[in-house]
């Protein structure tokens, strides 16, 4: 008799969930097929509303906290913060406000991370203290970490790709093409966050700017020294009318060079890095498991002795 009970519950729980699923699935499908009719217009405001993206419905709220994260945060913040964007790829307005946006619910989150942690969940003394601590740093410090971990990983993925499309690229202009027909054909066959900056570089040419406002517009929102150094050797052999052939072979080999010194210098690093878990997580265990036994041995002669 439980059993069938159990059985019972089971099923009509099953049969609610599969009837909201169902419920949410019409629904979406039919605001998915709304949005493909360009000619329709919805009678109700609130359905008009509801068939735009979610990022346009939660715009209000974002604005609100976007300007209270521009009125509150240090002088040049936001300026720092929109660089580091345009670094990691994100040069568009929006993305500035969504990062102070964020910062200011991180901000607003921590008074309630305190009570959670120390009324719901009880922690106190010492480790109470350490919790609210560490969750009060997370989330002060944790969204410029991440967007500094993010620039930093678009820009070492930069100076690894930088070399293969020198190398292209040198073979394509020593082959007849111009700069720039042979910088399109190397970006279409290699792909990248290098090789976007360059097809974005093309397309403002194409729009009327210069080749040298292109081209320290890519070290703008790159900010690599490798890239600058191509960038400044490219103007240099435009301005004095040098060779790009002969400039771009010498600048695939120093690039070639310089990624093989950089991988020989974490190689060097490694062993350094690798002494503080050794320190703090091995070596304890190791002590523990050698020195171990010789000490109890030496603990259970003194008691024998006294």
């Amino acid at each position: 008799m439980p059993v069938l009970i159990a059985l019972m519950v089971f099923a009509a729980v099953a049969l609610v969930i599969y009837a909201a699923a169902a419920h949410v699935e019409e629904r979406s499908t039919v605001r998915a097929s709304l949005r493909h009719l360009g000619d329709y217009e919805s009678s109700r405001s609130r359905e008009r509303e509801l068939l735009g993206p979610l990022t346009q419905r939660v715009a209000p709220m974002f604005k609100g906290a976007t300007d209270l994260g521009r009125r509150f945060t240090p002088v040049g913040y936001a300026e720092r913060a929109h660089k580091k964007l345009i670094i990691t790829g994100r040069a568009k307005a929006a993305d500035l406000d969504r990062f102070l946006a964020i910062r200011v619910f991180t901000i607003v989150a921590i008074p309630f991370a305190w009570i959670l942690l120390l009324v719901v969940v009880h922690l106190s003394g010492k480790t109470g203290l350490a919790a609210v601590l560490l969750v009060s740093l997370a989330l002060i410090l944790g969204p410029d970490a991440i967007l500094n971990r993010e620039m930093e990983d678009r820009q070492s993925k930069i100076r690894r790709q930088l070399p293969d499309i020198l190398d292209l690229l040198t073979i394509s202009v020593e082959a007849g093409l111009g700069f720039e027909q042979a910088l399109d054909r190397t970006v279409n066959n290699v792909h990248g966050d290098l090789s976007d900056e360059f097809i974005r570089m093309l397309g403002e040419v194409r729009a009327g700017a210069t080749r040298a406002e292109a081209m320290r517009a890519i070290d703008t929102r790159t900010d690599v020294p490798e890239v600058r150094s191509f960038v400044l050797a490219i103007l240099q052999a435009d301005t004095f009318g040098v060779s790009i052939g002969k400039i771009l072979r010498a600048q695939a080999d120093e690039m070639r060079i310089k990624r093989r010194q950089l991988a020989q210098e974490r190689a060097m690093k490694a062993p350094v890095k690798m002494l503080i878990p050794m320190i703090s997580c091995i070596f304890p265990a190791l002590f523990v498991v050698v020195l171990g036994p010789a000490a109890i041995n030496i603990l259970h002669n003194f008691k024998g002795g006294f």
